[in-house]
């Protein structure tokens, strides 16, 4: 592997303790002293201190400072962390440079990560409120979808830096996303605001020396008393901004971190999912464990009826999250795409990846019962307006609030497949779904007599009529309905995720 070692390094006393505080790319202007935490500014050869940073919190990532790595064949070397607060939870951003002094960002993306590096937006950034969520704009010579516009600060920052907003100061974020899977990030918190353009990338590809190998083994000590029974609850994953308690089932909000007044939510009812939490299984050749599940109701306009799906939450450390979704028309995995999939303008068709997807359901979506750990901080009751696309088997799903648009992509895939995959064969008979039912074969009449479909037609047809008659005569609401849907996957910030029927 090539010599990652910078050509030029920079190197004065801290003028809070005189430490050796280091710069190692000609642009950067700011650093943060590793032992007094002073935020020093360069200039030239002089180094002046303006402030005091807050720590670091905790994030149990796998990368940490000095980390090393290959992106496009080019070296490089993480010497800065920043880290932000804003609508959607926490996150971090680490700074690498490569062995020239350029700079470029490691991002979280959704449970993932993004490479990106500093460009030119080509004209005058637009100001952040013409960036409306869920519309378009031109840069680059291509179009971009508005993805997210949230507010947001910055909390704390490490090592060496090319920017440093005020701790506390909130600005804009505002990320758009192609159809060919890119990403370009504008940051309002400079002068003129910052424009980064990245795609998803995975560490292991990275080629990534130097990580964090214990931080599972620190993850087990992350213990607290639940805020509503008092029993205790351990988080085993670094990224959890929400968990709910084994003992009274509330969900517990960690997005503001451990300590001090945790917000909580109670749920009164117990749901045991098929699949149970901790459960390790092999997908689609990567080794996942279940980290999450939760419960969601759909409804579609001008539809008295509501139906629901299953969501588990799936965990890989070098791959981040996916979705095992299970709904009545069968079982899929699916996750987040880095770019953002094209819509027509009639909105009932996307194209993502050079690929067209027909709209097969638009609906409203809420949660309503979750287990375990998240990556955003979940709520019960989180609405969302949801699009369903569809290619034969390949599946594609956007999810919308008022400030953030997600999209997912995967496929489906068989109970058989799922059942042995988390080896649970045993309950082989209850993963079925309604690709397997009796009714499978009924548009040519085959597997079973056509006379036998008429009779099974007309007996689910006097039902539901007297299930809708039950409807009218109740004074209860809420009737939830079992019709058949697709499914998605679920993503996103404090969107819960893209439900997807």
């Amino acid at each position: 592997m090539a010599d990652t070692s910078p050509q030029r390094v920079y190197r004065a006393a801290c003028p809070g303790c005189g430490a050796p505080v280091e710069f190692r790319s000609a642009t950067s202007a700011f650093a943060v002293c590793s032992y007094c935490k002073s935020t020093v500014v360069r200039d030239g050869q002089t180094l002046s201190r303006i402030g005091k940073m807050a720590e670091a919190f905790e994030d149990y990532s796998p990368l940490q400072m000095m980390a090393t790595g290959v992106a496009a064949g080019v070296p490089f070397t993480v010497v800065g962390r920043l880290q932000y607060r804003g609508e959607t939870g926490t996150w971090t951003e680490w700074i690498a440079i490569d062995d020239a002094g350029t700079q470029a960002v490691l991002a979280e993306d959704n449970g993932s990560y993004v490479f990106s590096r500093p460009v030119d937006f080509g004209r005058a950034v637009p100001e952040s409120d013409a960036l409306r969520v869920g519309g378009t704009t031109a840069a680059l010579n291509k179009s971009w979808s508005v993805a997210s516009n949230v507010t947001a600060s910055l909390i704390s920052a490490q090592g060496e830096l090319p920017k440093l907003p005020a701790l506390g100061t909130l600005f804009r974020m505002v990320e758009l996303r192609s159809s060919d899977g890119e990403v370009l990030s504008i940051d309002y918190g400079t002068v003129p605001p910052g424009v980064s353009r990245g795609k998803a990338v995975v560490l292991e590809n990275l080629q990534m020396k130097g990580l964090r190998e214990g931080s599972a083994q620190e993850q087990k000590g992350r213990q607290f008393a639940c805020p509503n029974c008092g029993a205790p609850v351990e988080v085993t994953l670094g990224t959890t901004k929400a968990v709910t308690c084994r003992s009274c089932r509330s969900i517990i909000d960690l997005s503001q971190g451990i300590g001090g007044e945790l917000r909580h939510a109670a749920q009164d009812e117990r749901v045991e999912p098929i699949i149970p939490l901790g459960t390790p299984g092999k997908l689609q050749g990567i080794d996942w464990q279940v980290v999450g599940y939760q419960h969601r109701m759909g409804h579609e306009a001008g539809d008295d009826e509501s139906f629901g799906w299953e969501e588990y939450l799936l965990y890989n450390r070098s791959r981040g999250f996916a979705f095992l979704v299970d709904s009545t028309d069968g079982w899929s995995v699916v996750r987040p795409t880095t770019g953002a999939p094209s819509l027509s303008p009639n909105k009932q068709s996307a194209v993502y990846l050079g690929e067209g997807y027909p709209l097969l359901y638009a609906y409203e979506a809420e949660t309503t019962y979750v287990a375990g750990e998240f990556y955003w901080p979940v709520q019960r009751g989180q609405k969302t307006y949801n699009r369903d696309f569809a290619k034969g088997a390949n599946l594609l799903s956007m999810e919308e609030t008022p400030r953030e648009v997600t999209w997912s992509s995967g496929s489906k895939i068989a109970s058989d497949t799922v059942a042995a995959a988390f080896k649970l064969q045993d309950k082989g008979g209850m993963m079925k779904r309604g690709d397997a039912g009796p009714t499978a074969h009924a548009p040519g009449c085959a597997g079973m007599g056509c006379g036998s479909v008429v009779l099974l037609f007309i007996i689910v047809l006097v039902i539901l009529l007297a299930v809708k008659s039950c409807i009218d005569d109740s004074s209860q609401s809420g009737y939830y309905g079992g019709t058949p849907r697709t499914s998605g996957g679920s993503y996103g910030g404090y969107s819960g995720g893209g439900g997807h029927k």
